[in-house]
């Protein structure tokens, strides 16, 4: 089993012990022990040559109060009780600093169906100090075609002018290719895809292709 990027995994409280128990390493830690039993998700991961086979690699995000790390775990597939995408950003926003919600605002105007991931996803999935001063705004946007995108990227250009924060994020095509906004707004002919399998440098014409 494989999850899209950014994919919100959660597992049985039941199997978490055992899954802690072949990462030792991870017991130290408090907020990891009662991680899934405070109902908090893990998050798709790519897998490395160390996960084991047949096991979904995740990852769980640590606030930066506990050392800002990412741990990386992997679960048996029947340990997974559900899976949901990153959160709306217009849900999400109740937990973004008060500078931050004209920002928000626009984005969510722009489209409804914008989603966030990073700190500001974490803040309001677990509740946690996820945020700080020097936190961005990270955001997804799905898109359906090359022109759309391209009226999508210079609004945003508009936006980040007047943001306090900076605003990171992808636009995904339908094909799953998901490539940073920024690079999208140049005129580069070739930009980074990337995607659950890997990243890659790909034409502008083919994103949509």
């Amino acid at each position: 089993m494989r999850f899209e990027r950014h994919r919100l995994v959660y597992l049985d409280p039941a199997c978490w012990d055992g899954i802690l128990a072949t990462h030792p390493a991870l017991r130290p830690v408090p907020a990891v022990v009662d991680w899934v039993a405070a109902g908090h998700p893990l998050i798709a991961r790519r897998a490395v040559c160390d996960d084991a086979a047949g096991l979904v690699p995740l990852g769980l995000p640590l606030p930066p109060s506990l050392g800002k790390q990412r741990l990386a775990v992997a679960v048996p597939v029947d340990a997974i009780s559900s899976d949901l995408p990153p959160p709306l950003l217009a849900e999400a926003k109740q937990m973004a600093p008060a500078a931050w919600q004209e920002t928000i605002t626009a984005l969510v105007a722009l489209d409804p169906e914008t989603r966030c991931f990073g700190s500001l996803a974490w803040a309001y999935l677990t509740g946690l100090p996820y945020l700080s001063e020097t936190s961005d705004l990270d955001v997804i946007w799905q898109v359906a075609t090359g022109d759309d995108a391209a009226r999508l990227a210079a609004a945003l250009v508009r936006i980040d002018a007047e943001a306090p924060m900076r605003l990171d994020g992808e636009i995904v095509t339908p094909t799953g290719l998901a490539v940073q906004w920024r690079e999208f707004a140049s005129d580069a002919p070739e930009v980074l895809a990337k995607t659950a399998n890997g990243n890659w440098m790909t034409a502008r014409t083919e994103l949509f292709a």
